[in-house]
């Protein structure tokens, strides 16, 4: 659907400019994921971490003619046929625009709330419900105050059913996201601790979500959920209410038991005075409770209890993440075989096209049919090949009956199509994969996991998952603590303190870090193989390492009169001038830097030379995270304050200062001057126990064999640990080989399966270890986190003595990443 700008500005009350004349069907946010231009309209959006204002120049020259803004600047006078709509709150004006959009429709929309679970019951509706609608629906979560509007625009004249969900971490925030939604019917999952932090009392947030559903038909939610139950009261909302209770016969929908059996849980109701039941093929209680929800929105849109038992037995896991795994013959695999809509796809090879910095890897896609749009197939891949035309994809793969009927619309040089993935399998494409850098996509009944099991390499079952979103979350929550003018140099050394330093300089450059720092040229040169642009520091270089610094553009650390008399040679020997330098003072550590004394010789060298220039002048803190030692971090951050006043001073040019790590970024602030260094911070640990960082990285393993050993038997290698009771002892597949830690052993460390903790027995071996899960329901083959959410690395550290940057940088080149991203 397209609306000419001129509607648009009578929509946001835009009056007394002169409107040029065009159309929008796009509505943009973030300037990289510009595809279409000319239909494209931009909303500047200011946050804490961000003013979208300076990225205008920018998309200007990309093509792109209509913005919304609050403020102009003298620059823009130049442009032609440019139309800048003012407002007074750019994100307001976006929510104002979908919500008019919205009104156009008279169709049933879901809107869906709670502190779990939503996603998981938006995608099962959309699986319920595909084949008697045309569903538009939230793409992944997409679920904040810009995530909304920007879904509910994606409704259609071909939408007869849409499914919206909405999160909150602030009062006041659903009363902008309901008009914009404006749900006929509403479904709240479940009540929980997420973004508490924010709220007075559990009543409170859960009154604000319910904010979504003051408009709607019909609520639905738990009736046995006493905080739920009674903010329905009080928000007069029960009288509208279709709950679902296990306690209450006489609620609209009575869960009268649930039976497990197997991988099969059968849900026994009552609706109407009748009894029906269904299984679903999950056992765990969360898939229950969404299950419930689900099914109670399928009886209010009467959908028969024969056809509900039907489907729900062929609910499929949702992959909440979509994934980078390394493949075979030096390919990459983005694993996304969560949902094939058209705004996942764009979703998809945004992601890809972030990855795609190195050029060495071809971009290649497989893609299935699209199923459910209402478009008509011709018109449907039409738009398809436009954005993979958009996305610079070189290798195309098509499976399923539409997409090979209309194989002509794509025009990508190579590309091959196959009726179904066993077609494609039996093709042996596949095995000819080779420096590629591959986008998995396709609906669920394609079965792309089929695909993926013959291109990744698989090497060992014991992996380390890195959220790439909780790493971005990390890296803005450290922004929004520093001004805009302050930039962010981001630790990425040994191999990014164990995360795989080349995925997570990607991730930091899409997200325009300022800064990276190594440790030894060798991390920094690696970078930019992959395509790394951002500039590097170098903490400890080589002498003799100035070719490797000079030809890939890496700024070296000078500490000491060694290195700065060899750097200066070197440069004038090859004729270089003003290559950049950092200057590091020893202001009380006493690792590495010039002493405060040899200052002033420090400067004579540098004023009579010319190919070295210094760039900052810098120092590390010894103790910031110590409130004990608070007087002399003072100390370090005056002495650095005053040697960086001499240095420029003599130099006669401008020079950075920093000296702020992580813990110096919590909590002595006022020192953040021209720039900051986010180390183990970045990760996802706070080094002073600030709150509000998510967890990055996540040690898997699994089970590999359980058996009952008797009381008094020994465990492991050297009989280190006899049982005091009969015990079910499991092995799972990691040691020290690995990174597990040997102290860990002897019930010194755990690890969490299925709920619980249990202890490391024994002597941790190379590549096995033992723990005891007497009493934990658990079986061959489970899923055991080593440290992650619920056992945080701070704590597996200090339960061994130890410190949580050893943790993760002890982690073994044989454990497989696997980056994860919503």
């Amino acid at each position: 659907m397209k609306y000419s700008i001129l509607k648009i500005a009578s929509i946001l009350g835009i009056k007394n400019q002169n409107i040029a004349e065009g159309e929008i069907s796009l509505l943009l946010t973030d300037s990289r994921k510009l595809s279409s231009p000319q239909e494209t309209l931009f909303f500047a959006i200011e946050t804490k971490q961000n003013d979208a204002h300076k990225f205008i120049s920018d998309l200007y020259g990309s093509g792109v003619r209509n913005f919304v803004v609050t403020k102009l600047f003298p620059e823009w006078k130049s442009f032609t046929d440019v139309n800048f709509l003012k407002v007074t709150n750019t994100l307001h004006a976006l929510q104002k625009l979908a919500a008019y959009h919205r009104k156009q429709f008279s169709i049933p929309v879901i809107g869906i709330t709670g502190s779990n679970g939503k996603t998981i019951v938006k995608e099962w509706l959309y699986q319920l419900l595909e084949e008697d609608y045309n569903i538009t629906r939230s793409p992944r979560s997409y679920n904040s105050q810009t995530g909304v509007p920007l879904s509910v625009w994606e409704m259609t004249e071909n939408t007869t059913l849409a499914i919206f969900e909405a999160g909150i971490s602030q009062p006041d925030e659903m009363k902008y996201l309901e008009p914009v939604i404006r749900p006929t019917i509403g479904v709240f999952t479940k009540l929980g601790e997420a973004h508490q932090e924010n709220f007075s009392s559990q009543q409170q947030k859960c009154m604000e979500k319910m904010e979504l559903f003051v408009n709607s038909n019909v609520f639905i939610y738990e009736e046995d959920n006493k905080i739920i139950n009674q903010s329905a009261d009080r928000m007069v909302l029960s009288q509208k209410s279709f709950c679902w209770s296990r306690k209450d016969p006489d609620a609209p929908l009575y869960i009268r038991k649930t039976e497990k059996n197997g991988n099969k849980t059968t849900i026994h109701y009552s609706f109407l005075n009748f009894e029906y039941s269904v299984s679903i093929p999950f056992t765990d209680e969360a898939s229950i409770e969404n299950a419930i929800s689900c099914l109670a929105v399928m009886l209010y849109l009467n959908v028969k209890p024969g056809t509900i038992s039907e489907r729900m037995m062929k609910l499929e896991p949702v992959a909440m993440r979509l994934d980078v795994r390394q493949g075979k013959n030096n390919c990459t695999i983005i694993n996304d075989t969560y949902n094939s809509d058209i705004n996942s796809i764009k979703i998809a090879l945004d992601f890809q096209q972030q990855r795609k910095v190195e050029q060495s890897l071809k971009k290649t896609l497989i893609i299935s049919d699209i199923l459910q749009t209402g478009l008509l197939p011709k018109s449907l891949y039409k738009h398809v090949a436009e954005l993979v035309q958009q996305s610079g994809i070189e290798k195309l793969i098509g499976i399923g009956h539409d997409i090979c009927e209309n194989s002509e619309v794509f025009t990508v040089r190579e590309k091959h199509f196959f009726r179904s993935t066993e077609d494609f399998i039996r093709s042996n494409t596949w095995k000819e994969f080779e420096n590629e850098l591959i986008l998995l996509k396709g609906a669920r009944r394609y079965h792309f996991e089929q695909i993926n099991e013959l291109l990744e390499q698989r090497i060992h079952e014991t992996v380390l998952e890195v959220d790439l979103d909780a790493l971005v979350h990390n890296f803005n929550f450290y922004k929004s603590r520093i001004s805009p003018q302050t930039k962010l140099i981001c630790m990425v050394k040994a191999n990014g303190y164990g995360a795989g330093a080349v995925e997570i300089a990607k991730t930091l450059q899409y997200h325009r870090c300022a800064y990276f720092a190594v440790a030894v040229a060798e991390e920094g040169i690696e970078l930019r193989k992959e395509g790394i642009s951002t500039p590097i520091i170098v903490l400890n270089p080589e002498v003799n390492g100035f070719e490797e610094l000079f030809s890939k553009d890496l700024e070296p650390e000078v500490y000491n009169f060694r290195i700065l008399d060899a750097f200066i040679r070197e440069a004038e020997r090859r004729g270089i001038t003003n290559y950049p330098i950092h200057l590091k003072i020893d202001t009380g550590m006493h690792r590495l830097g010039f002493l405060p004394a040899q200052i002033p010789e420090l400067l004579e060298r540098l004023k009579s030379q010319k190919g070295l220039k210094v760039k900052s002048v810098f120092s590390h803190l010894a103790a910031s995270e110590s409130w004990m030692f608070d007087s002399f971090t003072q100390e370090q951050i005056d002495i650095i304050d005053v040697a960086h006043r001499e240095i420029g001073e003599k130099l006669g040019y401008p020079v950075w200062k920093h000296i702020l790590n992580s813990a110096g970024i919590e909590r002595f602030i006022n020192a953040q001057w021209d720039m900051v260094r986010l180390g183990i911070g970045l990760y996802g640990v706070s080094a002073s126990g600030l709150n509000g960082l998510k967890n990055v990285s996540t040690l898997k393993t699994t089970i590999l064999q359980i058996q009952e050993i008797p009381n008094h038997e020994t465990v492991g290698y050297g009989r280190k640990e006899a049982l005091n009771r009969d015990a079910k002892i499991a092995t799972i597949r990691i040691g020290y080989a690995d990174g597990l830690d040997r102290k860990s052993g002897n019930r010194k460390g755990k690890v969490w399966i299925n709920g619980k903790y249990a202890p490391i027995v024994g002597n941790v071996c190379m590549d096995l270890c033992m723990i005891d899960i007497t009493g934990i329901d658990a079986k061959e083959g489970d899923s055991v986190i080593v440290f992650g959410e619920n056992l945080p690395v701070l704590e597996v550290a200090e339960s061994i003595d130890t410190i949580p940057y050893e943790i993760l940088t002890s982690i073994s080149p044989r454990v497989k990443r696997i980056y994860v991203k919503e």
